[in-house]
């Protein structure tokens, strides 16, 4: 356990001080005007490209995911980056396809597209199965594990730590909502990213006995050749994880169009943008960002296997690494993994107020949004309130529920996260054939959410089957290979329900009328150039 001096304590201090005075000045609203639905949830819709790449990030990446996939680094090596670099595709698809239907449609939420797309009832189902997930799996795991990342490096007293930072990021986004998480989110990852470059510096120029960067890169590579393999071969220990070639071309898809396309704490970002060629220039940023996570994530993991070979957690390998920061540096860096877990805890209480608010009570109330209707302001402010409330009960449930959850039983927790993933291929299959299928209905969109759950209940607890050829047990042993095939049985049980099962002639109110997959040169030639460097990343390190 690290212990912080004095001058990385005072650096700390002028950093929350700091962040929490810019969020409130940059959500401040003019004389005269109060916030409305629009502002509170949607950053009134002027979020500039840098905010919404940034913010993309920060809501991605939290303590937990920065000490896991350091540790994973460790355990495993550069073939955990293929979670950041695939990422960086997915979200060209994302800018270029989905970006411009949503846009064009006025959605702010994705229940509110289901219900434009659908009908009533699978946005309803949806929009409470996503509260549960972000208050009970998200909200808790993300403070919970920042905590334990706290207490870790600062040691400080754990509960202290888990009520503190729930404190602190519900008060920073209580006032200002989406603009203050957004606008602030451009400082919160260049703390990240520079933290993150310091330790990877010295934990590179360490490992090269001195002599630079470049010269301990190439001891790295040349110490632990294992550890620089992206595609992982079947007799690797670590291949149930990362089944080979499934990262590029297999289950990995499921996960990242889910999480990048269709999550709302996600997509909240580029919903708020000025316009769809901002949202796109904004995705595009954020795709050179998630390039660079790994060498700030993933290479201090994999130094520490050289630093520090007898750790006994590979999750220990990113805070062991802080320990060679001097004082001053360490704080900054501390910071950086504060401004981590604020950012993303932030963001998912603002999504669990969105979603609440606009459609579940906003609905069950019939009051309409601004946006569909020159809403009176009484009732605009009512929703704001509501927005607000229900942030804070949400902290408040995730504090309580964190340590029941999380500190006692491992087991517990690894079943609810594992249930959230047994939705993932149904909630991608309803999503793409609402956008791009217009024979899907409700029937069939409702079919793919139970096949998904069910089969992957099923797979995960009857594997390996007798009534299976071994070949094909093989094969479904790895959790993304069990998604790829879920989602193939989904997507064929949807299109025939959908075609048997008609729905209302009225359900499908998604225009498609002016939507435009007409990107700009930048975006092109930034895309273009984020491909080049995958296809020499994995060439290099195949």
């Amino acid at each position: 356990m690290t212990s912080l001096s004095q001058i990385d304590v005072i650096v700390v201090i002028v950093y929350a001080i700091g962040i929490f005075g810019l969020a409130q000045w940059v959500s401040r609203e003019k004389a005269g005007h109060a916030k409305d639905t629009s502002d509170y949830f949607l950053a009134s819709k002027s979020l500039p490209w840098w905010a919404i790449g940034a913010s993309l990030i920060a809501a991605n990446i939290s303590a937990e995911q920065i000490v896991g996939m350091s540790g994973s680094g460790y355990a495993l090596g550069l073939a955990i980056a293929s979670y950041e670099w695939m990422a960086a595709l997915t979200l060209l698809i994302v800018g270029k396809y989905f970006l411009p239907i949503f846009l064009k449609n006025h959605i702010y939420t994705m229940p509110q597209f289901l219900e434009q797309r659908y009908g009533r009832v699978l946005p309803v189902l949806m929009a409470i199965f996503w509260l549960a997930l972000y208050v009970f799996v998200n909200l808790t795991s993300i403070i919970w594990l920042g905590s334990i990342a706290v207490n870790k490096v600062a040691g400080i007293d754990q509960d202290t730590a888990l009520i503190a930072l729930g404190a602190f990021a519900l008060l920073y986004q209580l006032y200002g909502g989406l603009k203050a998480v957004a606008l602030t989110d451009i400082v919160q990852v260049t703390l990240l990213v520079f933290g993150g470059l310091v330790i990877s510096y010295l934990t590179l120029n360490q490992v090269g006995g001195g002599h630079g960067v470049i010269a301990g890169f190439t001891t790295l590579t040349e110490r632990v050749p294992g550890h620089f393999d992206m595609i992982l071969s079947p007799d690797h220990p670590f291949y149930k994880d990362l089944p080979g070639i499934a990262v590029l071309v297999g289950g990995m898809w499921i996960a990242n169009l889910s999480y990048w396309g269709f999550n709302q704490y996600i997509i909240q970002r580029a919903l708020a943008a000025k316009n769809i060629a901002e949202a796109q220039k904004g995705v595009m940023f954020a795709a050179w960002l998630k390039l660079l996570m790994p060498v700030i994530i993933v290479l201090p993991g994999i130094a520490a296997v050289v630093l520090a070979p007898d750790l006994v957690k590979p999750d220990e390998a990113y805070p062991t690494m802080m320990k060679l920061l001097p004082s001053g540096l360490l704080g900054l860096v501390f910071a950086a993994l504060i401004a981590a877990i604020i950012a993303s805890t932030a963001s998912k209480i603002n999504s669990i107020a969105t979603i609440f608010t606009l459609d579940l009570y906003a609905k069950a109330r019939g009051i309409r949004t601004r946006d569909e209707d020159g809403q009176v302001e009484g009732q605009e402010k009512h929703l704001v309130l509501v927005g607000r409330i229900v942030a804070a009960l949400a902290v408040v449930i995730a504090l309580i529920a964190a340590r029941p959850l999380l500190g006692n039983s491992d087991q517990a927790f690894q079943f609810i996260q594992e249930f959230s993933g047994f939705f993932t291929p149904g909630i991608t299959v309803i999503f793409l054939l609402g956008l791009f299928w217009k024979p899907a209905t409700e029937a069939g969109a409702i079919v793919a959410a139970i096949t998904s759950v069910l089969l992957s209940y099923i797979l995960k607890m009857g594997i390996p089957s007798p009534w299976l050829p071994e070949a094909f047990n093989a094969y479904l042993f790895p959790f993304m290979n069990r998604m790829m095939f879920v989602f193939l049985v989904s997507l064929f049980l949807a299109m025939a329900i959908s075609l048997l099962v008609k729905g209302r002639g009225d359900a499908n109110r998604v225009t498609m009328e002016g939507v435009s997959f007409r990107t700009t040169t930048a975006f092109n030639i930034g895309g273009v150039g984020v491909v080049l460097i995958l296809i020499a990343l994995y060439a290099t390190w195949w």
